[in-house]
């Protein structure tokens, strides 16, 4: 196993995840921004306004649900099924994993990511929208796979994404359960017999409610995760500033701390000059993908679920999703960190040679054992495992629409396949070792990102012209809606879409 996984963080570190990648990823999401005019920021306040307004407003004062024809969910379910997707282990034992690979500097370059990120993962929603099927049972399905198809107009490449995705959720699968048996194993017990015992307890356990969960298809996931993930997004950033507050004279030092390890020129070992740096941007980079997904075009297939009939209003959830998920949560995290490392002085980020063989999830539990002592560490292994679960169940359902794409003449058999696989390798990925994991998933998710890179790129002066056309719209300007890929299936959209707009109605977030 050692030698495999010295291969696989070989491969990630001169191949996969190496310099090129990292051009890819961010030269993707710079040319779509720039051929936006920065949408994510010049429509920043929109994004909100079309979102999270009406979400918090239909909460405090509800309003009558549109009725559903049981195959798709609203557009806050598929964003809260996407988020859950997005928001798990890599926004807290993912970034710890980053500043002890990376330093600090790490951080920056999630950041920077995830700031061309916002209009990247936007774009995926888009043309996943715009390109999404609905078959004759009512069920509908998008995601890479099919603007690749049918956008870029390469099917043999949308293969390709789907068979990659397939890897990716099932490494994605076995990360978060592997996140959520090592937390627990930590927090009950320092005996290592007594912790193998219950990585296979916890293991069952998860599998257990998993197969519940997945049963109930997309409906089920969207209520699931529309519920949990609020709950828990609010739990971990209360408490995350809670420990802030409790830091507070070291606060400026640590934040200065990232930008200054972020740029940093230093030599390692007599080797490269400016090795700090690569380091951080690599580490930085692929731990941003590994969190807010932009780039892999996973999260736009629950996107796709949604049954607004506007891509670009779908597309907005995507702008949101980043910066809740990076610039928010992973840089609470990372906050909490620095300022209870630098006030305790129990670990040295920037020391990245003597951090190669501390653990992810012990660093992770830091702050809050630190800050709370017992208290913390249960809170803790409740707000880890929630984060892990909720991405379990979102994964599951990426990888069910690629096979059910990969195998469309036995498009159940496939699915049953996956299912089988994947809820296997969950009970798997709990009772192996956590840097083989997450090396295995690094890779996978390389190999999704590159197919999806791809299509963006050949379908990017649809993205504009559908943005362009919504916004054309909102000015009064009378054109026709792009609203499906497909003549017959637009002619339907915007005659549902008159009829709301006649009876005065808006889509409904909620």
């Amino acid at each position: 196993m050692d030698t495999l996984n010295k291969i696989i963080l070989w491969i990630n570190d001169n191949i996969l995840w190496g310099i090129p990648m990292v051009v890819a990823i961010l030269g993707t999401g710079i040319f779509l921004s720039i051929r936006s005019r920065f949408l994510q920021v010049r429509k920043f306040h929109h994004a909100h306004k079309e979102t999270l307004y009406p979400t918090i407003k239909g909460v405090v004062k509800p309003q009558k649900k549109r009725k559903s024809n049981g195959k798709t969910i609203s557009q806050f379910e598929a964003f809260a099924t996407a988020i859950s997707g997005t928001v798990g282990t890599g926004n807290i034992v993912g970034v710890a994993g980053a500043m002890l690979s990376g330093g600090p500097g790490a951080v920056f370059w999630m950041w920077f990511s995830a700031f061309f990120g916002m209009f990247t993962n936007y774009s995926e929603n888009v043309l996943g929208l715009y390109y999404r099927k609905k078959d004759k049972n009512g069920t509908v399905s998008g995601g890479p796979m099919y603007y690749i198809k049918e956008g870029a107009k390469l099917p043999w490449l949308g293969f390709i994404f789907a068979i990659c995705c397939m890897l990716a959720a099932i490494g994605m699968g076995m990360v978060q359960s592997n996140s959520i048996s090592g937390i627990l194993q930590s927090t009950i017990t320092t005996d290592s017999s007594k912790q193998k015992l219950i990585a296979y307890v916890v293991g069952a356990i998860v599998t257990a409610i998993v197969i519940l969960i997945v049963l109930g298809g997309i409906k089920r996931i969207g209520r699931f995760a529309s519920l949990i993930v609020p709950f828990m997004a609010l739990l971990f950033i209360i408490c995350a500033f809670i420990i802030i507050f409790m830091n507070i004279t070291v606060f400026p030092s640590a934040i200065a701390l990232i930008f200054k390890n972020a740029f940093s020129l230093r030599a390692f070992g007599g080797g490269l000059f400016g090795y700090t740096i690569m380091k951080a941007m690599r580490y930085g980079c692929a731990r941003g993908v590994f969190s807010n997904e932009a780039g892999l075009g996973s999260s736009v297939i629950a996107h796709s679920a949604s049954d607004t009939k506007e891509p670009v209003k779908q597309g907005l959830w995507g702008i949101i999703e980043i910066f809740l998920d990076t610039f928010v949560i992973c840089t609470l995290t990372a906050v909490t960190l620095l300022c209870v490392a630098k006030k305790g002085g129990s670990i040295d980020f920037t020391n990245i040679s003597a951090n190669a063989n501390i653990d992810k999830n012990s660093i992770a539990n830091l702050a809050f054992t630190t800050s709370f002592g017992t208290v913390g560490k249960i809170i803790f292994a409740v707000i880890l495992p929630l984060f892990a679960f909720t991405t379990i169940i979102a994964w599951s359902y990426y990888g069910e629409k690629a096979a059910g794409f990969l195998f469309k003449k036995n498009e159940k058999l496939g699915i049953l396949i996956f299912k089988i696989i994947f809820i296997i390798l969950i009970f798997v990925g709990s009772i192996v070792k956590s840097d083989l994991v997450w090396n295995l998933d690094d890779m996978f998710n390389a190999l999704m990102a590159l197919p999806n890179l791809i299509g963006l790129i050949i379908c990017s002066g649809t993205i504009v012209k559908i943005t362009k056309n919504y916004f054309d719209r909102k000015k009064g300007i009378k054109v026709e809606p792009m609203l499906s890929a497909y003549p017959e299936r637009n002619k339907e959209l915007i005659e549902e879409l008159e009829k709301e707009q006649s009876e005065g109605k808006e889509e409904p977030t909620l």
